[in-house]
């Protein structure tokens, strides 16, 4: 028979095994990721082209805005893969430049905007009450405002910079996050672990960190690559409509901007490739997503 005190005696560690076993094995969550070959085929992709776009100063054949007046205005070629544009440039290389801003400010709002919205999600869905009405009417205040109008104005008295954007996108990127995780806390803070850590002593931010948010982990991850698709596409809007970033800097909405006139030119090439990158990614990140969705809860990929 157990001594009382085997069970009077239960520490904040003692409850942290299961949150440990509800995360998934390593190579239980690489292999259920790899039999979404989509997902997989999308994470290879991305990488290669973050890969070249970061990468360019080593990887593109020509410098950023490096100009050649004598190159005549033409398509696709064996020596300019995606042509040539009106200032003798060559156009893959500014494709692969414009990408790093873009790129970039995609990542960097993913992060943030994820961070704020888990931190505002755990909070509510935890203590539950007062504190939940006023964190959700705070996302539901954020979630009728209308987006690209605020954008506009933000950065029309902010300033086009690249933190600003960034700032302003993540302001207006992190209530899906905190929807999602909030309500998985008011489900998880009624747990036996969770309720066995508030019993052992442990702090509100203990039983948080320790055990709510790594159980979370899966939808986090999930909601964070939407995150980025999202910022992705916002600042290739916003830089399409004017607002977004400020010449002589690039993105690939900056160069959609100014090809934005070709349509039904021979020189319409240069609408096509920006394009095609922004796709891409997109295309890559939701599948990246999809398949993280699955290899982090089984269950629901196999329904």
């Amino acid at each position: 028979m157990a001594r009382p005190s085997d069970s009077s005696h239960l520490s904040a560690d003692a409850v942290d095994l299961p949150t440990a076993a509800a995360r998934p094995a390593g190579n239980g969550f690489i292999r259920r990721y790899s039999r979404h070959k989509s997902a997989v085929v999308g994470a290879v992709v991305l990488a290669v082209i973050m890969i070249a776009c970061f990468g360019a100063s080593w990887l593109a054949p020509y410098g950023k805005n490096q100009q050649n007046l004598d190159l005549a205005v033409h398509g696709p070629s064996l020596d300019h893969w995606f042509g040539v544009d009106e200032l003798g440039r060559d156009y893959f290389s500014e494709v692969l430049y414009a990408g790093q801003l873009s790129l970039k400010i995609g990542l960097a709002v993913g992060i943030l905007a994820t961070m704020v919205g888990a931190a505002a999600g755990v909070i509510a869905g935890y203590f539950g009450r007062a504190v939940d009405d006023v964190l959700m009417r705070v996302t539901d205040l954020f979630l009728i405002v209308p987006g690209i109008a605020v954008l506009a104005i933000a950065l029309r008295g902010l300033g086009q910079r690249d933190t600003t954007i960034i700032l302003v996108l993540s302001a207006l990127a992190w209530m899906r996050v905190a929807r999602v995780v909030r309500t998985q806390a008011l489900s998880l803070r009624e747990k036996d672990f969770v309720v066995a850590a508030r019993a052992s002593g442990a702090s509100h931010r203990r039983v948080m960190a320790r055990h709510l948010l790594p159980n979370m982990l899966g939808a986090i991850v999930v909601n964070a690559t939407l995150a980025v698709a999202f910022a992705v596409l916002a600042e290739a809007t916003l830089s399409f409509l004017g607002f977004g970033v400020e010449t002589p800097r690039t993105s690939w909405g900056t160069l959609l901007e100014k090809a934005s006139g070709t349509v039904g030119t021979p020189t319409v090439y240069l609408l096509y490739f920006p394009g095609l990158m922004l796709f891409l990614v997109v295309l890559c990140v939701n599948f990246i997503g999809e398949g993280l969705r699955d290899a982090f809860d089984p269950g629901d990929g196999e329904r």
